[in-house]
This record gives C-alpha cells, sequence and structure tokens, in this order.
C-alpha cells in the first residue's frame, strides 16, 4: 500500500518535471523571440530616422557651405569652412566616445533585462 502510494507520488512528480520543462523551454523561446524582435524593431526605427537625418543633414550642409561661400565671395571657403566643423565635430565625438557607453548600455540593457 506505503510502495503503491510512493509509486503514484513518483509518477506524478515525474510529470511535474517534464511539464516544467517543457514549458521553461518555451517560455525561453518566447522571450529569445521578444528581444530579437524588439532589437530589430529598434534597429529599422534607428536605420529610417538616421537615413532621414543623415539626408537632412546633408541639405543643410550643403546650404550652409554654399551660404557661406556667397557671403564670403570664395565658394571654395565656404565649403572649406564647413569640413573643418564637422572634422572638428568628429574629433570631439571620438575624444568624448567612452561616456556614450554608459547611457546606451543603461537604455538597451532596459529591454534586454524586463
Amino acid at each position: 500500500m506505503a510502495l503503491e502510494e510512493i509509486r503514484e507520488n513518483l509518477s506524478e512528480v515525474d510529470g511535474d518535471i517534464r511539464s516544467y520543462l517543457e514549458n521553461t523551454g518555451e517560455y525561453y523561446k518566447l522571450q529569445g523571440f521578444k528581444i530579437g524582435m524588439r532589437s530589430m524593431t529598434i534597429f529599422a526605427k534607428m536605420l529610417m530616422l538616421g537615413s532621414i537625418a543623415l539626408l537632412a543633414l546633408f541639405m543643410l550642409s550643403f546650404a550652409a557651405a554654399y551660404g557661406i561661400g556667397l557671403w564670403l565671395e570664395n565658394t571654395f571657403l565656404g565649403f572649406l569652412f564647413v569640413g573643418l566643423f564637422y572634422s572638428l565635430v568628429g574629433i570631439v565625438f571620438y575624444l568624448y566616445r567612452d561616456l556614450l557607453d554608459k547611457p546606451m548600455l543603461k537604455k538597451f540593457s532596459e529591454y534586454y533585462f524586463d
């Protein structure tokens, strides 16, 4: 009598463990899918907005360079000044690139460890 109860309890435990393992595997698959899709949508948004912003920046830079060139009566100098400005901005971003790591890691860890 006692052995049969133990045997039944063990079979129930075995069934529960199998069910738990199957559900845990499915949960992690869904969690991975969720993280992957969120990452892809963020990447797609950044790519679209970045390309639009880059195109707008290109047009504004061209207009500024041409306007400075007309003001100085030398188009070459206008484009040179705009190019030097972007070179200076690039150097500043390069020097302070480590300051961007912490905010970016914090932002993306919110998406991963929700």
